[in-house]
């Protein structure tokens, strides 16, 4: 079964549309960057086993790269793990422990709780073409993030809490907050510092969409060849905390799982590293003298509801349909032991972490309590699904738990985007089963829980509940939680507005599960896997 990209839309229809790159290939990249190699450099030219330390990293993302490369709009994996490598933040965060550190800035605010963080940026710090990095650019990035007639996923993450960003010289800045918000700190690596001599052209951030990539890190792009491969080489001029070890790296895409694994197994493999590992080739590729790792994090399959489709529009019936779910048989059987039945919309991992009110434990008896309460019966129920390979995987346990109690169940898979076109096009649906990973833009309950609810959220036009009273409520103390200097009381009010969250269980997870990742420790070391799409190498090297 194909894997594809969860990215997961947070715009507008029109332009998660575009950005995403869900309706169509991102059309080819400006002449200058095609110019950067001649063709092609072949997917196949890895170097194997074989070479110095000057030879090509390659390895396996089994995501599209073909998504939007806008770092202020971008939720697809492949394109936000290579920005990681291409461009800066004020700070950038440990991709593990998400503790952010000084990046294109020289040093974190001493005071995380101040209204006021002046940085200074890193002296000779330069793009990729050569011009040095200035405070008209980091402007320039947080200008746009912050308009409000712009609309960008980055937004989301800032609004909020960040007032406005102000030039103080050619190489100091502040930001000015609206409220002490600490978390903030972490989150100022999603807001990459890109070139406004480059994107501020006309036409600039279109570029910026189809693959242009022009920062100030580590590694420059070399190449970018949508559905086949983007290539890196090593930034001579970068002076910043996380030096390149890599000479060159060729990342694949590769969303087709038995390739994925063809590419990285074996004594003529020609890749070091592929995420996306599925659980039924671990063993396999282990015995094959590779490392694989699992991440846990807030990966998961969810359930959402049409609450206009009746019966969705009742508690009890969408209650009843988690109720019946034999989430320890989905674990067991489809992720092979890698994931937990979801206990919260939190994973356990998370710090804000705490077992919800509502946890809906296999009860098929109360299911079936709670749908002749609601006056529901000879209920037939179409899943609409994206055919990621895992989430194909769990379906025939959704389908099998829920015949069970009398509903029948039809199962639809079918690829992310069509999926996403039609809530988009707002047409007619029950279910959605689907993936999702907030952990990409960070670790932090307040950023998951409004990435996922709000107002004006996506996910909740989709689901046609945000003018609900209990919603509107839920919004409300959401907000307040979000300006909750304590960090304490903050917790625990977050933690008591996803209780409410579980028991409407509009849009809500069934398991939380691992994402695998393998590598070839004899040659390299430094790697750690992380618990959402992608990879980061920038504390890796050759062994």
């Amino acid at each position: 079964m194909r894997d594809v990209t969860h990215d997961v839309p947070a715009l507008g229809r029109r332009t998660f549309l575009k950005h995403t790159g869900a309706l169509g290939a991102a059309a080819a990249v400006s002449a200058s960057l095609s110019a950067c190699s001649a063709g092609p450099e072949s997917t196949n030219d890895t170097g194997g086993r074989a070479g110095g330390a000057n030879r090509t990293l390659t390895a396996v993302i089994g995501y599209g790269n073909d998504g939007s490369w806008d770092p202020t709009q971008t939720a697809s994996a492949f394109c936000m793990a290579a920005n990681n490598h291409i461009y800066e933040g004020l700070l950038d965060t440990d991709p593990i422990s998400r503790e952010p550190y000084a990046a294109l800035a020289t040093q974190v605010p001493a005071d995380p709780n101040a209204t006021t963080w002046r940085f200074a940026l890193r002296e000779g710090a330069t793009f990729h073409d050569g011009k040095p990095v200035t405070a008209d650019d980091v402007v320039f990035v947080f200008d746009r993030i912050l308009d409000p007639k712009t609309q960008t996923l980055a937004k989301g993450f800032f609004a909020s809490w960040l007032k406005e960003v102000r030039k103080v010289d050619a190489r100091n800045v502040e930001l000015l907050l609206k409220f002490p918000f600490p978390d903030g700190l972490s989150r100022l690596t999603l807001a990459k510092i890109m070139p406004k001599h480059v994107f501020s052209r006309p036409g600039g951030w279109e570029e910026a969409i189809k693959g242009k990539a022009i920062g100030s890190g580590p590694y420059r792009q070399t190449a970018h060849h949508p559905k086949s491969n983007t290539t890196f080489e090593a930034f001579a001029e970068y002076n910043g905390p996380r030096r390149p070890a890599f000479k060159k790296m060729n990342w694949l895409t590769i969303v087709d799982a038995a390739p994925r694994v063809a590419r990285i197994s074996g004594s003529s493999a020609g890749a070091q590293i592929s995420d996306n590992i599925p659980y039924a080739n671990i063993g396999q590729l282990e015995s094959g003298g590779l490392t694989v790792a699992g991440g846990a994090g807030m990966n998961n399959l969810f359930l959402m509801f049409n609450t206009r489709h009746k019966p969705f529009d009742d508690v009890r019936v969408r209650q009843a349909l988690h109720y019946a779910i034999d989430t320890e048989k989905m674990v067991e059987v489809a992720l092979k032991g890698h994931g937990k039945p979801s206990s919260s919309f939190l994973n356990e991992a998370n710090p804000a972490y705490r077992r919800a009110k509502t946890v809906y434990d296999h009860d098929p008896d109360r299911a079936k309590a709670l749908l002749k309460e609601a006056g529901v019966s000879g209920l037939e129920i179409d899943i609409l699904a994206v055919n990621v390979s895992w989430i194909v995987d769990c379906l025939p346990t959704i389908k099998s738990s829920w015949d069970a109690i009398g509903v029948k169940t039809t199962l639809s898979p079918q690829e992310t985007t069509a999926v996403f076109t039609k809530m988009d096009q707002k047409q007619d649906y029950q279910v959605v089963a689907a993936a999702s990973n907030p952990n990409q833009f960070g670790l932090d309950a307040d950023l998951i829980m409004h990435y996922n609810y709000g107002p004006t959220n996506l996910w909740m036009g989709y689901t046609r509940w945000a003018n609900d009273p209990v919603a509107k409520q839920l919004f409300k103390d959401m907000d307040r939680a979000t300006q909750e200097p304590d960090p304490d009381r903050k917790k625990t009010m977050i933690q008591d507005y996803i209780d409410v969250v579980a028991e409407q269980a509009v849009l809500y997870p069934v398991v939380h599960n691992e994402l695998m990742t393998a590598w070839d420790a004899r040659l390299l070391s430094g790697i750690r896997a992380q618990p959402y799409p992608g990879i980061n190498l920038l504390q890796a090297k050759w062994a």
